[in-house]
Formats: structure tokens, sequence, C-alpha cells
């Protein structure tokens, strides 16, 4: 039976945040008189901040806002029923003044505080000084309160401001981690399936050589009138090239890359690339236009051909994203010390779950591929010491991203 007790949900912040309360209700019993909405008002400041941290409010500025506006009300309202400017209560003003400052940057702190101040000192608006002296002491008791509140508020920022920067670096520091493993797993099934595809594709090379050249000789030597033999040769001979050219993918992938690198203007190679691709289109394709973006870039050093071909290989990946037509396009841009080649589509996009296995060899979303073509292009761009990720928004498209940097050595 599924246990439905309320026990579990209770914190220990949450109990002292009772506890706390609690005392301060029981304290004020002791006092005369005391009245039913200080007990109220207690308890709802004790219900709001109980809630206040289990929502994530600090990513919501307007909810946090509301938030200290209610308790700073609450707090007017208690000190009000408790004897106004002599109240004991007057501490209760750093409640929302310390939640302020756990939310807000410095400006917004330094407003709650001014506000908490302004209602505080707002009870003297309400006393008849006619029947009423301010003793010297008691002016001087309420100068010092003032400079408290801003004191305890500025300190609390601080606290955590620099809290709240520890948390974003390690949580910065987290992701890179993650990244990082994720490379190295992708690293190494990389390598262990490139290992494989080189002896596969090396045991299977050979066998198709001597089935290529049996049909080649096959078709000779049969009659010319025997036309269902000659066309089975046929067959065999394009289904032996498809087959060779499959495997020769595979030592493509599995061969370790050696890199010729030489200063070139990268928009060139991306120009070059741009018209290897439409070259390549079948004569019944429709005629594509591909807008192009590139920014002045200076000649850095590169291999041209791997680069080349990662880009012909994006842009036929974005076309086959397009069934039914779309828009492609190339964006070239510097970021810092890094040039960056971006290839958009306007395809059906990439289901989220897919996204972290794209690139992995034998992944593929395709009738008719083997996965491939993308871990190719992402080992072109390891070997270069780059990086490339893909963004991508289901029925609106995908951006592949390569970042190549500038100042890598020869």
């Amino acid at each position: 039976m599924r246990n439905c007790s309320l026990l579990p949900a209770i914190r220990t912040i949450d109990a002292i945040w009772l506890l706390f309360l609690g005392a301060l209700a029981a304290v004020g019993l002791t006092r005369e008189p005391h009245t039913f909405y200080e007990w109220l008002i207690l308890l709802a400041l004790g219900l709001i901040q109980i809630a206040e941290t289990r929502l994530a409010i600090s990513t919501d500025r307007r909810t946090a806002a509301l938030v200290v506006g209610i308790k700073l009300a609450l707090c007017y309202w208690l000190v009000a029923e408790t004897g106004g400017i002599e109240s004991s209560y007057y501490l209760i003003f750093f409640l929302p003044i310390v939640s302020a400052a756990s939310l807000f940057e410095l400006g917004g702190v330094l407003v709650t505080t001014l506000v908490a101040v302004a209602l505080y000192l707002s009870f003297l608006l309400f006393v008849d000084f006619e029947t009423y002296y301010l003793l010297p002491e008691g002016r001087r008791e309420l100068a010092l309160r003032v400079p408290f509140f801003f004191l305890i508020a500025i300190v609390v920022n601080r606290l955590a401001t620099e809290n709240r920067r520890k948390t974003e670096h390690l949580a910065a520091a987290n992701r890179d981690l993650m990244q990082a493993q994720a490379e190295v797993r992708r690293s190494e099934r990389l390598a262990a399936l490139g290992q494989l595809s080189a002896g596969l594709a090396h045991e299977i090379r050979n066998p198709l050589a001597v089935i290529s050249a049996s049909a080649e000789v096959l078709e000779r030597s049969v009659e010319s009138e025997n036309e269902v033999a000659k066309e089975m040769a046929s067959y065999i001979r394009s289904e032996v090239n498809r087959s060779n050219s499959l495997v020769t993918r595979f030592l493509d992938f599995a061969r370790p890359t050696q890199l010729q690198t030489a200063r070139h203007d990268l928009n060139d190679t991306v120009r070059q690339s741009i018209r290897q691709f439409i070259e390549g289109l079948s004569h019944g394709s429709r005629p594509i236009e591909i807008p192009q973006d590139l920014a002045d870039l200076p000649a850095f050093s590169f291999d041209d051909t791997l680069i080349g071909g990662a880009v012909v290989n994006l842009l036929a990946n974005g076309r086959d994203a397009m069934p039914e037509g779309g828009a492609l396009s190339v964006r070239t841009r510097r970021s810092g010390r890094n040039a960056i080649i971006e290839v958009s589509d306007t395809g059906e996009g990439i289901p989220d779950k897919q996204l972290e296995n794209i690139f992995n060899p034998f992944f593929t979303t395709k009738a008719h591929g083997v996965g491939l073509g993308l871990a190719i292009v992402s080992k072109s761009i390891d070997s270069h010491g780059g990086e490339i990720s893909v963004t991508s928004q289901q029925g609106e498209g995908s951006t592949f991203r390569i970042v190549l940097p500038m100042d890598r050595q020869s």
C-alpha cells in the first residue's frame, strides 16, 4: 500500500521555522494585551516562509517581488497590532529584507529595505506628540535601528551573491564535465567501431572484387541473345559497386585521419563545397538556391578537403531532411579565436531524444542509409580540434554548427 503520510514532506528547515514562530506566539501570550491577529499574522508568515523555501521563485522575479511585498504587508500589520512604533516586533521587518537580499540584486535589496524603513517610521505619523514625548534615548534608538536595517540587507546580499556565483560556477563546471564525459564516451565508441569497421571492410572487399570480376567475365562470355543473363550480370556488377562504395566509406571512417593542412580562406572552401553539392544533384532535381552569409575571416590553417567534405555532407543531410522542399542556408562568422560554419535547413527537425545519437556511427533515421555521414563529419572536425553541434526544432528545421580554432598549429 502506498504511504500517503505527510510527515516525510516536513523538512528540518520547515520544523525550525514552525518552532521559531511558535515561540514568538508563545511569548506574545505572556504579554498584555495580546490579539488574535498576532497569532494569525505569525501563522501566515510561517506558511509563506515554508512555501518560499519549496518554490523556485528565484528564477521568477515577479513572483519573488510578490512574495516580498506580501511579507512587508504582513510585517506592517503585525507591528501595527502590537504597539506601532513601540512594538517589540519591529525586528520582523528583517524577514522580507533578508528574503529580498537572497533573491534580488543590490538595487532591489536597497529599495526593499527603504520601503521597510518607511513602513516602520510611518508609525510616527500616528503618534500624538501632544501627549507623548520622545526622549533623546528614544530618538537615538530609532536613529540606530534604521542603519541596522541596511547593514543586514547589504551583508546578507553579499553572502547570497557569492553563493549564487559559486552555484552558477559549479553548474557550469558540471555541464562542462557532463559534456566532456559524453565526448569521451563518443570517442570510445568511435574507436571501437572504427576498428570493427576496418576489419569487416578488409574482409568484405576481397570477395567483392572476385564477384565483380566474375560478373564482368560472365557478361562478356554469354551470348548476345541471352539478354536475361546479361541483365543479371549487370545487376550483380551494379550492386557490387554500391557495396564497394559502402566499404570505402567504412574504411574512410575507420582509417586514422591524416591532416593535410595549409593556410586557406574558409569562405573559398565553403563556396567550393556549395558548388560541388549543387553540381552533384541529380538532373531531375529541382534547382536549389543556397543563401550565403559569409563573414570576413582571416586565412588560417586547416585541411580544406576534409572541411569541404564536411560542408557537402551537411548540405546533403539538410536536403534529405526536406523531402517536400525547403531552404538551405550557409553562414560563416568569427567568435573570438574560432571560425564558425552554420548550415541550416527548414526541414522536419530532429526529435530531442535523437540529438545525442546523431553523430554516432550507424545511427540513422533515413530509410536508405548506414549512418556514417555525420560520424565522418564529426571525426573530421575532431581531428582539427574543433567541435560540431546541432540545434533543432521539430517542424522548423535544424542548424549544424562547426567550430574551428583559427590559432591551431599545423
